[in-house]
């Protein structure tokens, strides 16, 4: 170990640790808007992380960026100077001076890391404020899950990174330089027809305002105020275990009675629980996996709850379509059954009924348009609001969620707001996957599985394997579970090549499953510094229900009694079940229409002739 001083204070370090690591473990902060502590990331891009130095007691001090220079022996750290503030408040008005400051209708307004590093510094006023820069930067609204504002852009690269090196997606590229230097979509082409697969998790690690979900407040609180409408809210298991953050509760405090009281307070009509149809969907994929085992059907079966994933699948793997369960995600299942079965009960026409769902993800926003999921023209689901957008709306309607009197599970409908302990593990990386086997080992041996909790599929790494033996003429059942499109990619690669012998496999699109959603609540320099106590309390939630096991679920039960029948019935597959198409020829014809327009039209320059 070695030894120097950060403001008078002696402080061991290891060879090659720099200036930042070992200040923030020594407790002196050091502002930063391009460093984020699960990226790695171009040292130095945004230049505020500036600390004077000295070497040795004969020399000068010096100012360096702090992220990129190395501690050594013997040297002096200072980062509270009149000149380091002075310089780095010089640098924040830099970077503010081709910055589109309308903060007041800023998705990241009162939530901004350019604003408080500017607070830090102790900006007091800007000099500088150049909008012709700025207005000429790209506005994109292509996409239906996320908006890109480009005149927000401190260019930090924080999104091309996790898009490139933790998603490997790669749809973000740096392009120009200088006040030029703009962040683009790859191929030129607009994010709605691009590559992307709207994983949201670019949105997560954005210090500003330059990208966001795509905002559907408005339309909601239109439809709780028109009085023709009956407004169904659901809301998914990870939602419940993330919201208290954005009001100041510990990390992975379960509000769902709040919720579910917040939601009355706005007037929702219905408040239902996406958990339910968690349980249907076990219900409704075990039996498909079962039947693709017992009739030669294409194995492996993939998951389909996640968007993110088939978005993925669609635009880079077509050749695995039929790979994936046509047993829709919970959110659909849970509004087709909605707009048909509760309906009737409520004697309302569908089309009066609006869906509402809160979502940890941002690509469930794309999810809801589908065409595929709608009945006669009706949309299973009518508006969808992430983690982020609910707890805007509660707090633009005064409502503290802190404040409000937890409802426990008092959910409106009867016949769909119970749900098991399986459904509630949904929201993490494994839960899928645990709760179908679970359930696919009863219907198959007639006993419960032993040892209910799976722990081999549980955990970060990024693909994990188990295998389960059902006996009988199943035999042993190999399943594998990825998160991370980086680990999608990995398990598609090695189906495809034939070295691995899966049955069963569970993809989500966002590290860690839903409860790193893109639509989550943020993190300002760890965006994963939660996920941990989040993925604790819904294994809580499952170890505290009556009932853990989504065919033992008294509701189902009931919803097929009474309406579905049973599992892959004719109203079932109707209802909930669905196909996807393959996009990846669309993706390459995007490309050769943007390079056409691009690029041949040069060819009748002179010089071509």
């Amino acid at each position: 170990m070695l030894q120097g001083t950060i403001n008078g204070q002696t402080i061991e370090f290891s060879e090659n640790e720099t200036i930042l690591s070992a200040a923030r473990r020594a407790g002196h902060f050091i502002p930063t808007l391009c460093e984020m502590q699960d990226l790695s990331h171009a040292p130095g891009t945004c230049r505020v992380c500036l600390v004077e130095i000295r070497r040795n007691k004969s020399e000068k001090t010096h100012m360096v960026t702090s992220c990129n220079t190395p501690m050594e022996d013997g040297i002096e750290v200072f980062t509270r100077t009149p000149r380091a503030r002075a310089m780095q408040r010089r640098q924040v008005e830099l970077i503010l001076a081709d910055h589109n400051q309308d903060c007041a209708v800023c998705s990241r307004h009162g939530d901004c890391e350019l604003q408080d590093v500017a607070q830090f510094v102790g900006l007091d006023k800007t000099r500088f404020h150049y909008p012709e820069f700025f207005n000429k930067r790209t506005r994109d609204t292509s996409s239906p899950a996320i908006k890109r504002e480009m005149d927000k852009c401190i260019r930090c690269m924080r999104c091309v990174t996790v898009c490139r090196e933790v998603q490997g997606v790669d749809a973000l590229v740096y392009r120009n330089s200088g006040l030029q230097g703009e962040i683009c979509v790859r191929n030129s082409l607009p994010l709605g027809n691009s590559s992307c697969v709207s994983c949201g998790q670019c949105i997560l690690v954005c210090p500003v305002g330059a990208l966001a979900e795509a905002d559907d407040i408005e339309k909601v609180i239109d439809y709780l105020y028109d009085p023709g409408l009956i407004t169904v809210f659901q809301f998914a298991p990870a939602t419940r275990v993330a919201l208290g953050e954005e009001f100041g509760l510990p990390q992975g405090s379960i509000v769902e009675g709040q919720m579910i009281a917040g939601m009355k307070k706005l007037g929702a009509d219905v408040v239902l629980d996406t958990n339910f149809a968690a349980d249907l969907v076990i219900m409704e994929e075990g039996t498909e996996l079962l039947h693709r085992l017992a009739n030669g059907g294409k194995l492996p079966m993939f998951t389909s709850c996640c968007p993110g994933w088939v978005n993925f699948a669609e635009k880079n793997y077509p050749q695995l379509l039929d790979n994936i369960s046509t047993t829709q995600s919970p959110q659909q299942c849970l509004g087709a059954v909605a707009k048909s079965y509760l309906a009737a009960n409520m004697k309302v026409e569908p089309a009066r009924m609006r869906v509402v769902s809160i979502m940890p993800c941002t690509a469930k926003k794309g999810e809801a348009i589908r065409p595929e999921f709608s009945h006669n023209g009706v949309a299973n689901v009518d508006a969808v609001l992430t983690t982020r957008e609910f707890a805007r709306l509660l707090k633009r309607e005064g409502i503290d969620l802190t404040r409000l009197e937890d409802a426990g599970d008092r959910f409106d409908d009867p016949l769909m707001g119970s749900y098991s302990g399986a459904a509630a593990i949904f929201g993490a990386t494994g839960g899928v996957m645990e709760a179908a086997l679970r359930t696919v080992h009863y219907v198959v041996t007639g006993s419960e599985l032993p040892g209910i909790d799976l722990v081999e599929v549980r955990g970060m790494k990024r693909v994990r394997e188990a295998a389960i033996n059902l006996g009988g003429e199943i035999g042993e059942v190999r399943v594998a579970v990825a998160h991370g499109i980086k680990g999608a990619r990995q398990v598609a690669e090695a189906v495809l090549a034939g070295t691995v012998d899966y049955h069963f496999i569970e993809v989500m699109a966002c590290p860690s499953g839903c409860m790193g959603g893109g639509g989550q609540t943020r993190a300002k320099k760890s965006y994963r510094e939660s996920i941990k106590a989040r993925c604790e309390a819904l294994y809580k939630l499952d170890r505290n229900s009556r009932v853990r096991q989504s065919h033992n679920n008294p509701l189902i039960k009931k919803l097929y009694e009474s309406y579905l029948e049973q599992p892959l019935s004719e109203t079932s597959h109707h209802l909930l079940h669905t196909h996807y198409s393959d996009r990846k020829q669309e993706i390459r014809r995007n490309i050769l229409t943007v390079w056409k327009e691009t690029t041949m039209s040069n060819w009748s320059h002179p010089e071509y002739k």
